[in-house]
């Protein structure tokens, strides 16, 4: 059982991913007028992605109206970038969830490369 065991950590895979934080944002005023923001740092550990799409959810997962400078963000292995993450008052009662999602380029044609989406819980 043992080399069972000890032969399926040494052969198994593992999982490559970005690093989204804080965990749990919280919205604050903006610099503008009924509008709200949060704070968000991606950092790219993945030497095989260049680019990550940032959205906003709801609790049921539904696209929930947010703006942000670009929503897909370009990044270079090892890159930090700081972004904020804009909304409405009025979708702000709704926003539950801030993602980020890894984007392949169609010209990637390695079979073991997975997308990967970390979410961040709005307080």
């Amino acid at each position: 059982m043992r080399l069972i065991v000890l032969f399926l950590l040494l052969t198994g895979g593992y999982a490559k991913a970005h690093q989204f934080t804080p965990t749990y944002p919280e919205l604050e005023m903006s610099h503008i007028a009924g509008v709200y923001k949060a704070e968000m740092v991606l950092f790219n550990t993945r030497e095989d992605i260049r680019y990550y799409e940032v959205n906003v959810f709801d609790e049921d997962w539904d696209p929930v109206r947010f703006a942000v400078e670009s929503r897909v963000v370009p990044m270079d292995y090892q890159e930090t970038k700081y972004i904020t993450v804009y909304i409405s008052k009025k979708e702000s009662d709704k926003a539950k969830y801030i993602c980020s999602k890894s984007k392949i380029l169609l010209t990637v044609k390695e079979p073991s490369i997975v997308s990967s989406r970390i979410c961040s819980k709005l307080k």
